[in-house]
């Protein structure tokens, strides 16, 4: 999971240097929309697992596991935040499941 997040980096930079208009203004958006305001950073770590689990997105679940450790989430809470996506997805976001727990796992050593 650590590789995945380590992938992603990578290609930020890349693309900071091909696409910096665009990337830029995500990191942007990113920056605006992770600062605490009416919700505390865990809280909208947890709802980022939820979402990244809905999208399918291997990346997504390591980078947000992996912030919502370091802002106090618990492996509980994010499982729970995790089960909230399968029931609104079904069977095909329970597949995420396996990549969430990995992350925790990895994440908590």
């Amino acid at each position: 999971m650590k590789k995945l997040i380590e992938e992603f980096h990578e290609y930020v930079k890349y693309w900071r240097r091909v696409s910096p208009d665009q990337v830029n203004g995500f990191l942007n958006l990113l920056e605006k929309v992770e600062t605490p305001k009416a919700l505390d950073k865990r809280i909208k770590e947890l709802i980022a697992v939820a979402l990244a689990v809905n999208a399918h997105c291997p990346w997504c679940i390591a980078y947000h596991v992996n912030e919502a450790l370091k802002n106090g989430a618990t492996p509980d809470e994010i499982r729970e935040a995790a089960w909230v996506a399968v029931l609104m997805g079904g069977g095909p976001n329970l597949s995420y499941m396996i990549l969430v727990e990995k992350a925790i796992k990895e994440f908590t050593k």
